[in-house]
């Protein structure tokens, strides 16, 4: 159906040639012939309709005009087709090469952002996420762990949160950043890298004791997600499949960690983590109690708990019987191992990016009674996506003492310092003792050693003696036999 645009005045918009008469106040009256003449319409308002009428020659002319027309245009649009598939065209990749003279434009599918079980194969991206807070000390090592990482770094993207620091952590990290990147090693440098200040107000001390005292781990649990949220929001892009969690204190960590924890094709997954301690506290315990499963325990106690309020495990206040995975390490267990989790630790989280996009996050709330990365497990689990563990898979986060452990470790120093100088006095005295009186060991060895050669040949000659009276004897005998 042909249509066209009209004007204010009420005319069609393609108007009459220029040989024809024409008065906006007249209408065009009936076709009589091939005569055409203006009236008026004696009507108040214009008859839009043309009501011309044709001779049969013109009308059979007109209908093979149209008949000749729409002909060519089907076989016009045949050879386009058949044209375009030779050539291994289509209307896409013409739609696509038009978009592309867009400069600013950019077209990103989201099916290719799915993550997979091979994302090193595939050329799937992944967004290391850190945040950083007071962090410079931890950063050589850090950056050691990723130097070593063998997933392709062209195909990370790093990205830093610098929030509430004291220390040079922002100047370090760039630092740090330019060696790696400037690094001659072929294959060395990452993608693309994000640095992003932005503080909270966050007023809790860095020390073991402060951060990890319960009184402090609902608001700071709070706070850490509000961190976390800023951090994804501002680096994710529609091109990562993958975003990896990865805290700047881990001192020991396999460096196949993300395929390792990829190949298991897990929404949300994450690897045990313990921490050394030295010999007299035990030699290792189990550091990260957030990645649990949920326990009836637990439940019931969630219901008896303020809206706003936030468990937390690994304190006598809240005791929730959850299985852990951290204590369900074997040293020689297979470390595919998977176990079904609820809640999950932040030490190291590897998470599809669809997780993300979908709408899951770190609740800065109280979420069922949970905040920041186990509030994440929870409601990643809510909307049905896999959130599992590895028992047997084990990272290592670094020592941190505590208050206890250095008051401990004081005394131990103190103990060990007295020890020393007592050791040491006791050398000088007898130095002076050396140099006061004359030295008589060396004679004494000698007289000493001289008497024990005179006594063992005096008995050798008593044993002598002893044989040869033997010897007669049995003589006397033989012959009186």
């Amino acid at each position: 159906m042909n249509r066209h645009a009209a004007y204010t005045n009420g005319f069609a918009a393609s108007r009459r040639r220029d040989e024809d008469r024409y008065d906006p106040e007249a209408r065009y009256s009936p076709w009589v012939g091939n005569e055409e003449e203006l009236i008026y319409d004696e009507k108040d308002g214009f008859d839009d309709k043309w009501k011309g009428q044709k001779t049969h020659v013109s009308r059979r002319r007109g209908l093979f005009m149209k008949l000749g027309s729409m002909f060519l245009g089907i076989c016009a649009i045949f050879w386009w087709f058949t044209r375009s598939e030779s050539l291994g065209w289509s209307v896409t990749s013409t739609v696509s090469a038009d978009l592309d003279e867009i400069e600013t434009l950019r077209y990103y599918d989201l099916e290719d952002a799915q993550g997979t079980k091979q994302g090193w194969d595939r050329e799937e991206r992944v967004l290391l996420c850190t945040p950083l807070r007071d962090a410079a000390v931890h950063l050589p090592m850090f950056f050691g762990h990723l130097r070593n990482l063998t997933y392709p770094h062209h195909l990370i993207d790093l990205a830093f949160l610098v929030s509430d620091s004291k220390d040079d952590t922002e100047a370090s990290l760039q630092r740090h950043l330019e060696d790696l990147q400037n690094d001659p090693h072929q294959g060395m440098a990452y993608g693309e890298i994000s640095i992003i200040h932005k503080d909270f107000g966050q007023a809790v001390s860095q020390d073991v004791e402060s951060r990890h005292g319960f009184a402090a781990q609902a608001p700071r649990r709070k706070l850490m997600a509000r961190a976390r949220n800023w951090l994804l929001s501002a680096a994710l892009r529609p091109y990562h499949s993958w975003v990896y969690w990865r805290d700047a204190d881990l001192e020991t960590c396999p460096f196949t960690i993300i395929e390792d924890l990829m190949r298991h094709d897990k929404d949300v997954i994450v690897p045990n983590v313990w921490r050394p301690l030295p010999d007299w506290l035990g030699g290792e315990q189990p550091y990260d109690l957030n990645s649990w499963q949920e326990s009836e325990t637990a439940l019931g106690l969630a219901e008896t708990l303020d809206e706003d309020a936030v468990i937390v495990e690994g304190y006598a206040e809240y005791a929730t019987w959850r299985p852990h995975l951290a204590y369900l390490r074997d040293p020689f267990g297979d470390p595919d191992v998977e176990m079904e989790l609820d809640g999950v630790g932040g030490v190291s989280i590897l998470a599809k990016a669809r997780v993300f996009r979908a709408g899951v996050h770190f609740p800065a709330f109280s979420f069922e009674r949970h905040a920041e990365t186990e509030g994440f497990g929870k409601m990643a689990k809510r909307m049905k996506f896999s959130v599992v563990g590895l028992p047997h898979y084990t990272i290592w986060h670094l020592y941190e003492p505590s208050v206890d452990d250095l008051k401990h470790m004081a005394e131990m120093d103190k103990e060990k310092k007295e020890r020393e100088k007592k050791e040491a006095e006791e050398k000088e005295r007898l130095k002076k003792v050396k140099e006061e009186f004359k030295d008589t060991s060396d004679q004494w060895s000698k007289d000493k050693q001289a008497l024990q050669e005179s006594e063992n040949q005096a008995l050798q000659e008593k044993l002598q003696k002893v044989r040869e009276k033997n010897a007669k004897g049995s003589e006397g005998k033989a012959v009186k036999d």
